[in-house]
């Protein structure tokens, strides 16, 4: 079987958990990008690859990953993928997925590409489903590496085909989404993905800024902390720049090198329209 997965640290995760079963031997796959955000116009297609390509490009730029959009070709992964499936007409593969907006929207341009293989395509979707941690208390896992190696010996019995029915209504939901082609979406429960704004995470950064200078990895580094909703720390600093541009945010230091060469903090009349925020949540 051929394992898929969407976050590079479930890649070896999953090799420890084929060290404790050897029936889920197999190569472990990663899509690398993160169609939770930016532009999924067209996806399929040159024009589109090109633009989102070009996005990352510039939000990667001064970022400590510059040299990553090279490393990330998730058509080439597709291609190589699908290649295996047609040598090997008895293999599988077993798509992995957490419960959170970049598994799902990952799932959501995937599985169209693999409809040839309707029955060899299986899927596994930890959504609501209760795993022991490390200190032995029942939690709900968001995210793949949040459970224990030795938990997945009893998630591999959740494997079940992707059906007829799937492969006719997930495509028509991705083609929805690319059709709106927000920057943000988001997990509202389920499977179903629902479209947002570019800002929707920017009251989150607000909350871990004040009126005094802080770095800006600081702030990051405290937003990615207390976020529920998790993304990555590439998109919020894209948004932190933007609240910069804006006038929302005030910034002393090079925001042309690394993400530690410059400080922000609010801006005077941002300052109370956070402080009213607060001031409303704690009623």
């Amino acid at each position: 079987m051929i394992h898929i997965v969407f976050n590079e640290a479930e890649v070896a995760l999953m090799q420890k958990v084929q060290e404790l079963d050897e029936t889920l031997a197999g190569p472990v796959i990663q899509i690398k990008d993160d169609y939770s955000v930016g532009p999924i116009a067209s996806i399929y297609e040159t024009e589109g690859y090109q633009q989102r390509r070009d996005w990352w490009n510039a939000l990667l730029e001064h970022s400590p990953y510059k040299d990553q959009l090279n490393m990330v070709d998730d058509k080439l992964t597709v291609h190589n993928l699908i290649k295996m499936l047609q040598e090997n007409p008895e293999e599988e593969a077993w798509i992995w997925m957490g419960q959170n907006q970049h598994d799902v929207c990952g799932y959501y341009w995937l599985m169209p590409q693999l409809r040839e293989f309707q029955g060899r395509v299986m899927i596994l979707y930890m959504n609501n489903l209760p795993f022991i941690n490390e200190k032995g208390n029942i939690f709900y896992p968001s995210w793949l590496y949040e459970i224990q190696p030795s938990e997945f010996l009893k998630a591999k019995k959740l494997a079940r085909p992707i059906t007829l029915s799937e492969y006719e209504v997930d495509p028509d939901e991705w083609l929805k989404l690319t059709q709106e082609n927000a920057m943000v979406r988001i997990l509202e429960g389920g499977k179903k993905i629902i479209s947002k704004g570019e800002d929707y995470y920017d009251a989150e950064i607000l909350k871990n800024i004040t009126g005094e200078w802080q770095k800006a990895s600081r702030v990051l580094q405290n937003t990615l902390n207390r976020m529920k909703v998790k993304t990555s720390d590439v998109f919020l600093m894209w948004r932190v720049k933007t609240l910069i541009e804006e006038g929302r945010l005030l910034a002393e230091g090079d925001l042309n090198k690394d993400w530690k060469s410059f400080d922000i903090k609010l801006s005077g009349n941002n300052k109370q329209a956070v402080e009213n925020t607060a001031q409303t949540e704690s009623l």
